[in-house]
Protein backbone atom coordinates (compact mmCIF):
# COMPACT_ATOMS: atom_id res chain seq x y z
CA UNK A 1 0.00 0.00 0.00
CA UNK A 2 1.34 3.43 0.87
CA UNK A 3 5.24 4.18 0.72
CA UNK A 4 5.65 1.17 -1.39
CA UNK A 5 6.95 1.40 -4.86
CA UNK A 6 4.71 1.75 -7.84
CA UNK A 7 1.80 -0.22 -5.73
CA UNK A 8 0.36 2.63 -3.98
CA UNK A 9 -3.37 3.48 -3.87
CA UNK A 10 -5.16 4.81 -7.29
CA UNK A 11 -2.72 3.39 -9.86
CA UNK A 12 -3.57 4.96 -13.39
CA UNK A 13 -2.07 3.44 -16.60
CA UNK A 14 -3.32 5.15 -20.11
CA UNK A 15 -2.43 6.36 -23.27
CA UNK A 16 -3.92 8.18 -26.46
CA UNK A 17 -3.12 7.66 -30.27
CA UNK A 18 -4.63 10.36 -32.71
CA UNK A 19 -4.70 8.99 -35.90
CA UNK A 20 -3.59 10.97 -38.88
CA UNK A 21 -6.77 10.83 -41.23
CA UNK A 22 -8.95 12.93 -38.44
CA UNK A 23 -11.79 11.89 -38.33
CA UNK A 24 -12.23 9.19 -40.78
CA UNK A 25 -9.89 7.71 -38.76
CA UNK A 26 -10.94 7.25 -34.45
CA UNK A 27 -8.97 8.29 -31.76
CA UNK A 28 -7.48 5.60 -29.84
CA UNK A 29 -6.84 4.95 -26.21
CA UNK A 30 -6.08 2.48 -23.28
CA UNK A 31 -6.68 3.41 -19.59
CA UNK A 32 -5.76 0.68 -16.78
CA UNK A 33 -7.34 1.88 -13.29
CA UNK A 34 -5.92 -0.43 -10.08
CA UNK A 35 -6.75 0.03 -6.38
CA UNK A 36 -5.44 -2.24 -3.72
CA UNK A 37 -7.82 -3.75 -1.34
CA UNK A 38 -6.39 -3.31 2.05
CA UNK A 39 -8.39 -5.79 3.80
CA UNK A 40 -6.37 -8.41 1.93
CA UNK A 41 -3.42 -6.90 1.02
CA UNK A 42 -0.18 -7.20 2.81
CA UNK A 43 3.87 -5.99 1.79
CA UNK A 44 4.36 -7.56 -1.56
CA UNK A 45 0.58 -9.54 -1.45
CA UNK A 46 -1.59 -7.29 -2.87
CA UNK A 47 -5.20 -7.62 -3.23
CA UNK A 48 -7.14 -4.98 -5.83
CA UNK A 49 -9.72 -4.28 -8.18
CA UNK A 50 -8.59 -3.34 -11.74
CA UNK A 51 -10.40 -1.34 -14.31
CA UNK A 52 -9.38 -1.69 -17.90
CA UNK A 53 -11.22 -0.10 -21.00
CA UNK A 54 -9.88 0.36 -24.44
CA UNK A 55 -10.94 1.07 -28.22
CA UNK A 56 -7.63 0.84 -30.34
CA UNK A 57 -6.64 -0.89 -33.71
CA UNK A 58 -10.32 -1.51 -34.24
CA UNK A 59 -11.05 -3.37 -31.34
CA UNK A 60 -13.16 -2.41 -28.06
CA UNK A 61 -12.42 -3.93 -24.82
CA UNK A 62 -13.54 -3.29 -21.15
CA UNK A 63 -13.04 -5.62 -17.95
CA UNK A 64 -13.05 -5.43 -14.76
CA UNK A 65 -11.34 -7.87 -12.26
CA UNK A 66 -10.22 -9.15 -9.01
CA UNK A 67 -6.07 -9.97 -8.68
CA UNK A 68 -4.89 -11.32 -5.87
CA UNK A 69 -0.96 -12.26 -5.70
CA UNK A 70 1.18 -13.91 -2.86
CA UNK A 71 4.85 -13.65 -2.48
CA UNK A 72 6.55 -15.21 -0.01
CA UNK A 73 9.13 -13.50 1.52
CA UNK A 74 11.70 -10.81 -1.07
CA UNK A 75 11.88 -12.69 -4.09
CA UNK A 76 9.55 -11.43 -6.86
CA UNK A 77 10.14 -14.34 -9.11
CA UNK A 78 8.54 -16.88 -5.97
CA UNK A 79 4.44 -16.11 -6.13
CA UNK A 80 1.12 -17.00 -6.64
CA UNK A 81 -1.38 -15.02 -8.72
CA UNK A 82 -4.74 -15.64 -9.29
CA UNK A 83 -7.56 -13.37 -11.45
CA UNK A 84 -10.89 -13.05 -11.70
CA UNK A 85 -12.73 -11.16 -14.44
CA UNK A 86 -15.89 -10.08 -16.97
CA UNK A 87 -15.00 -8.23 -20.09
CA UNK A 88 -16.91 -7.27 -22.79
CA UNK A 89 -15.24 -7.13 -26.12
CA UNK A 90 -16.62 -6.72 -29.66
CA UNK A 91 -14.12 -6.10 -33.44
CA UNK A 92 -15.63 -2.83 -34.29
CA UNK A 93 -13.42 -2.57 -37.55
CA UNK A 94 -11.79 -5.32 -39.27
CA UNK A 95 -9.83 -2.53 -41.85
CA UNK A 96 -6.95 -3.07 -38.90
CA UNK A 97 -7.16 -6.99 -39.13
CA UNK A 98 -4.57 -8.76 -41.77
CA UNK A 99 -6.82 -11.84 -41.96
CA UNK A 100 -10.32 -10.67 -41.30
CA UNK A 101 -11.75 -14.13 -40.98
CA UNK A 102 -10.21 -14.69 -37.70
CA UNK A 103 -12.59 -12.39 -36.23
CA UNK A 104 -16.68 -11.82 -35.53
CA UNK A 105 -18.20 -8.46 -35.10
CA UNK A 106 -20.61 -9.96 -32.39
CA UNK A 107 -20.06 -8.73 -28.66
CA UNK A 108 -18.63 -11.10 -26.37
CA UNK A 109 -19.25 -11.15 -22.61
CA UNK A 110 -16.11 -13.32 -21.17
CA UNK A 111 -15.66 -14.65 -17.48
CA UNK A 112 -11.80 -15.80 -17.77
CA UNK A 113 -10.05 -17.01 -14.19
CA UNK A 114 -6.47 -17.35 -14.82
CA UNK A 115 -3.63 -18.45 -12.74
CA UNK A 116 0.04 -18.34 -12.47
CA UNK A 117 2.56 -20.36 -10.23
CA UNK A 118 6.44 -19.48 -10.26
CA UNK A 119 9.04 -21.12 -8.53
CA UNK A 120 12.86 -20.45 -9.07
CA UNK A 121 15.62 -22.08 -7.34
CA UNK A 122 19.78 -21.61 -7.68
CA UNK A 123 19.52 -23.86 -10.88
CA UNK A 124 16.11 -24.25 -11.94
CA UNK A 125 12.64 -21.97 -12.54
CA UNK A 126 9.10 -23.68 -13.05
CA UNK A 127 6.32 -21.81 -14.24
CA UNK A 128 2.69 -22.77 -14.31
CA UNK A 129 -0.20 -20.53 -16.45
CA UNK A 130 -3.94 -21.74 -16.29
CA UNK A 131 -6.22 -19.77 -18.24
CA UNK A 132 -9.99 -20.35 -18.31
CA UNK A 133 -12.85 -18.56 -20.51
CA UNK A 134 -16.59 -18.43 -20.69
CA UNK A 135 -18.75 -16.21 -23.55
CA UNK A 136 -21.99 -16.06 -21.61
CA UNK A 137 -23.12 -13.62 -24.07
CA UNK A 138 -25.70 -15.68 -25.64
CA UNK A 139 -26.67 -19.41 -25.38
CA UNK A 140 -26.03 -20.05 -28.83
CA UNK A 141 -23.05 -18.75 -28.41
CA UNK A 142 -22.08 -20.42 -25.60
CA UNK A 143 -17.87 -21.21 -25.82
CA UNK A 144 -15.35 -22.22 -23.07
CA UNK A 145 -11.64 -21.93 -23.84
CA UNK A 146 -9.24 -23.47 -21.62
CA UNK A 147 -5.25 -23.22 -21.85
CA UNK A 148 -2.60 -24.39 -19.77
CA UNK A 149 1.70 -23.80 -19.89
CA UNK A 150 3.96 -24.94 -17.96
CA UNK A 151 7.83 -24.23 -18.59
CA UNK A 152 10.99 -25.83 -16.73
CA UNK A 153 14.15 -24.49 -17.16
CA UNK A 154 17.73 -25.33 -16.06
CA UNK A 155 20.89 -24.09 -15.59
CA UNK A 156 23.24 -26.98 -16.64
CA UNK A 157 26.32 -25.13 -15.67
CA UNK A 158 27.43 -21.37 -16.60
CA UNK A 159 26.99 -22.28 -20.25
CA UNK A 160 24.37 -24.69 -20.75
CA UNK A 161 20.84 -24.46 -20.22
CA UNK A 162 17.78 -26.49 -21.06
CA UNK A 163 14.18 -25.15 -21.39
CA UNK A 164 11.22 -27.28 -21.68
CA UNK A 165 7.62 -26.48 -22.12
CA UNK A 166 4.38 -28.19 -22.57
CA UNK A 167 0.84 -26.36 -23.90
CA UNK A 168 -2.82 -27.73 -24.00
CA UNK A 169 -5.84 -26.14 -25.30
CA UNK A 170 -9.28 -27.04 -25.34
CA UNK A 171 -12.45 -25.05 -27.13
CA UNK A 172 -15.75 -26.31 -26.80
CA UNK A 173 -18.45 -25.91 -29.82
CA UNK A 174 -19.45 -23.01 -31.35
CA UNK A 175 -15.97 -21.17 -30.32
CA UNK A 176 -15.61 -18.30 -31.91
CA UNK A 177 -12.31 -18.07 -34.84
CA UNK A 178 -10.13 -15.56 -32.71
CA UNK A 179 -9.98 -18.15 -29.51
CA UNK A 180 -9.42 -21.34 -31.55
CA UNK A 181 -5.61 -22.53 -32.38
CA UNK A 182 -3.11 -23.01 -35.07
CA UNK A 183 -0.52 -25.33 -34.89
CA UNK A 184 2.21 -22.56 -35.17
CA UNK A 185 0.63 -20.13 -33.11
CA UNK A 186 -2.63 -19.58 -29.96
CA UNK A 187 -5.18 -17.65 -29.93
CA UNK A 188 -5.46 -14.89 -32.50
CA UNK A 189 -6.93 -12.52 -29.56
CA UNK A 190 -3.74 -12.81 -27.64
CA UNK A 191 -2.11 -10.85 -30.30
CA UNK A 192 -3.34 -7.96 -29.72
CA UNK A 193 -1.34 -7.93 -26.45
CA UNK A 194 1.40 -6.94 -28.71
CA UNK A 195 2.78 -4.11 -30.41
CA UNK A 196 4.32 -5.84 -33.02
CA UNK A 197 1.44 -7.88 -34.07
CA UNK A 198 -1.78 -5.62 -32.80
CA UNK A 199 -2.61 -4.09 -36.77
CA UNK A 200 -1.61 -5.23 -39.75
CA UNK A 201 1.00 -3.55 -41.28
CA UNK A 202 3.63 -3.45 -39.09
CA UNK A 203 4.28 -6.79 -40.02
CA UNK A 204 5.40 -7.23 -43.81
CA UNK A 205 2.45 -9.23 -44.90
CA UNK A 206 3.93 -10.69 -48.16
CA UNK A 207 6.32 -12.08 -45.08
CA UNK A 208 3.09 -13.70 -43.10
CA UNK A 209 1.34 -14.99 -46.24
CA UNK A 210 4.83 -16.99 -46.90
CA UNK A 211 5.20 -18.14 -43.39
CA UNK A 212 8.47 -15.60 -42.50
CA UNK A 213 7.31 -14.83 -39.44
CA UNK A 214 6.10 -17.10 -36.23
CA UNK A 215 4.47 -15.26 -33.51
CA UNK A 216 5.78 -17.00 -30.24
CA UNK A 217 2.28 -18.19 -28.54
CA UNK A 218 -0.21 -21.59 -28.10
CA UNK A 219 1.35 -24.62 -29.65
CA UNK A 220 4.89 -22.92 -31.18
CA UNK A 221 5.23 -25.97 -33.85
CA UNK A 222 7.44 -23.45 -35.47
CA UNK A 223 8.16 -25.45 -38.55
CA UNK A 224 4.94 -25.62 -39.71
CA UNK A 225 3.94 -21.29 -39.74
CA UNK A 226 3.96 -21.57 -43.65
CA UNK A 227 1.38 -24.49 -43.03
CA UNK A 228 -1.01 -21.61 -40.81
CA UNK A 229 -0.24 -18.99 -43.03
CA UNK A 230 -1.26 -20.51 -46.15
CA UNK A 231 -4.34 -21.41 -44.97
CA UNK A 232 -5.33 -17.97 -43.73
CA UNK A 233 -4.19 -16.41 -47.08
CA UNK A 234 -6.25 -18.58 -48.98
CA UNK A 235 -9.30 -17.24 -46.76
CA UNK A 236 -9.68 -20.52 -44.59
CA UNK A 237 -9.35 -20.88 -40.44
CA UNK A 238 -6.41 -23.46 -38.81
CA UNK A 239 -9.85 -24.34 -36.66
CA UNK A 240 -7.90 -26.63 -34.33
CA UNK A 241 -10.39 -27.04 -30.91
CA UNK A 242 -8.18 -29.35 -29.11
CA UNK A 243 -4.45 -29.11 -28.83
CA UNK A 244 -1.76 -30.41 -27.45
CA UNK A 245 2.26 -29.52 -28.10
CA UNK A 246 5.94 -30.09 -26.19
CA UNK A 247 8.74 -27.63 -27.19
CA UNK A 248 12.43 -28.16 -26.07
CA UNK A 249 15.48 -25.68 -26.53
CA UNK A 250 18.70 -26.45 -25.72
CA UNK A 251 21.17 -23.33 -25.24
CA UNK A 252 24.77 -23.51 -25.74
CA UNK A 253 27.45 -20.33 -25.64
CA UNK A 254 28.48 -18.43 -28.34
CA UNK A 255 30.94 -15.50 -28.70
CA UNK A 256 28.80 -12.41 -28.95
CA UNK A 257 26.78 -13.03 -25.61
CA UNK A 258 29.53 -14.02 -23.28
CA UNK A 259 31.06 -10.28 -24.59
CA UNK A 260 28.02 -8.77 -23.73
CA UNK A 261 28.03 -11.03 -20.32
CA UNK A 262 31.17 -8.95 -19.20
CA UNK A 263 29.55 -5.03 -19.84
CA UNK A 264 26.75 -3.72 -17.68
CA UNK A 265 24.33 -4.17 -20.26
CA UNK A 266 24.31 -7.87 -20.13
CA UNK A 267 21.83 -7.67 -17.45
CA UNK A 268 19.32 -6.50 -19.91
CA UNK A 269 20.39 -7.79 -23.06
CA UNK A 270 20.93 -11.13 -24.29
CA UNK A 271 21.84 -13.23 -27.43
CA UNK A 272 21.22 -16.65 -27.17
CA UNK A 273 21.68 -19.06 -29.68
CA UNK A 274 19.76 -22.87 -29.20
CA UNK A 275 18.67 -26.68 -30.85
CA UNK A 276 15.13 -26.83 -30.73
CA UNK A 277 12.67 -29.45 -31.04
CA UNK A 278 8.53 -29.28 -30.93
CA UNK A 279 6.23 -32.13 -31.22
CA UNK A 280 2.18 -31.63 -31.13
CA UNK A 281 -1.04 -32.95 -32.47
CA UNK A 282 -4.63 -32.27 -32.60
CA UNK A 283 -7.13 -34.02 -31.02
CA UNK A 284 -10.19 -32.79 -33.21
CA UNK A 285 -12.96 -35.29 -34.47
CA UNK A 286 -12.77 -33.48 -38.15
CA UNK A 287 -10.07 -33.83 -40.75
CA UNK A 288 -8.78 -30.10 -40.57
CA UNK A 289 -5.14 -30.99 -40.95
CA UNK A 290 -3.85 -31.04 -44.97
CA UNK A 291 0.11 -31.90 -44.68
CA UNK A 292 0.50 -34.64 -47.28
CA UNK A 293 -2.03 -36.33 -46.56
CA UNK A 294 -1.78 -36.75 -42.91
CA UNK A 295 -4.75 -37.35 -40.54
CA UNK A 296 -5.18 -35.78 -37.19
CA UNK A 297 -4.14 -39.08 -34.73
CA UNK A 298 -0.67 -38.42 -36.14
CA UNK A 299 1.28 -36.26 -34.26
CA UNK A 300 3.70 -34.05 -36.15
CA UNK A 301 7.22 -32.41 -35.13
CA UNK A 302 9.91 -30.19 -36.44
CA UNK A 303 13.57 -29.31 -35.18
CA UNK A 304 15.83 -26.64 -35.98
CA UNK A 305 18.58 -24.00 -34.92
CA UNK A 306 17.92 -20.62 -33.92
CA UNK A 307 19.61 -17.68 -32.38
CA UNK A 308 17.14 -14.98 -30.07
CA UNK A 309 17.94 -11.06 -29.18
CA UNK A 310 16.10 -9.57 -26.31
CA UNK A 311 16.03 -6.70 -24.09
CA UNK A 312 14.73 -7.46 -20.98
CA UNK A 313 13.91 -4.55 -18.19
CA UNK A 314 11.72 -6.98 -15.88
CA UNK A 315 9.02 -4.57 -13.63
CA UNK A 316 8.94 -3.70 -9.80
CA UNK A 317 7.43 -7.61 -9.27
CA UNK A 318 10.12 -8.92 -11.02
CA UNK A 319 7.88 -9.90 -14.39
CA UNK A 320 9.76 -10.18 -17.79
CA UNK A 321 9.12 -6.78 -19.72
CA UNK A 322 10.79 -6.76 -23.08
CA UNK A 323 10.70 -7.72 -26.46
CA UNK A 324 12.39 -11.09 -28.08
CA UNK A 325 13.11 -11.34 -31.84
CA UNK A 326 14.40 -14.64 -33.27
CA UNK A 327 15.99 -16.43 -36.31
CA UNK A 328 15.56 -19.89 -36.32
CA UNK A 329 16.29 -22.45 -39.41
CA UNK A 330 13.54 -25.60 -38.86
CA UNK A 331 15.60 -27.64 -41.17
CA UNK A 332 13.33 -30.96 -40.51
CA UNK A 333 9.59 -31.64 -40.24
CA UNK A 334 8.03 -35.11 -39.69
CA UNK A 335 5.12 -34.20 -42.22
CA UNK A 336 6.56 -31.56 -44.82
CA UNK A 337 4.31 -29.88 -47.08
CA UNK A 338 3.25 -31.26 -50.73
CA UNK A 339 6.49 -32.42 -52.38
CA UNK A 340 8.96 -30.56 -49.51
CA UNK A 341 11.58 -32.55 -48.41
CA UNK A 342 11.69 -33.74 -44.93
CA UNK A 343 15.26 -32.11 -44.77
CA UNK A 344 15.00 -28.22 -45.79
CA UNK A 345 17.01 -25.01 -45.59
CA UNK A 346 13.60 -22.82 -44.48
CA UNK A 347 14.27 -19.26 -42.75
CA UNK A 348 11.71 -17.73 -39.86
CA UNK A 349 12.07 -14.95 -38.32
CA UNK A 350 10.32 -15.12 -34.76
CA UNK A 351 8.33 -12.59 -32.46
CA UNK A 352 8.37 -12.75 -28.79
CA UNK A 353 10.51 -15.72 -27.01
CA UNK A 354 8.65 -19.10 -27.05
CA UNK A 355 10.16 -19.65 -23.69
CA UNK A 356 10.34 -16.80 -21.16
CA UNK A 357 13.87 -14.89 -20.52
Amino acid sequence: MEGEFRSGPHRIEAGIWLGTALPEDPVSYFISYTEPIPAITSYANEGSIQLISTVRTGYSYHQVSMNKRWQPGFNELNFKELSLGFSQEKMIDYSYRPYQQLWQDNWKSILNLDFWLSEKWEKHKFDLQLTVLQNINEASDYFTVGTIEITEQYYLNDLFKLRLRGFGGYVTENGAPEYLFGYSFGLPMDWLNNGISRAKGTLNETWLSDGLISIASGPNLRGYTRHDFEILTNGGIPQYKSIAAFNTEFEFPNYLNRKLDQTIVGDFLELRSYIFGDVGRTFDKEETLNISGVENSTWIADAGIGIQFSINIPDYLGKDRGVAIRYEVPFWLSEPMGAEKHFKFRNLIGIGAVISF
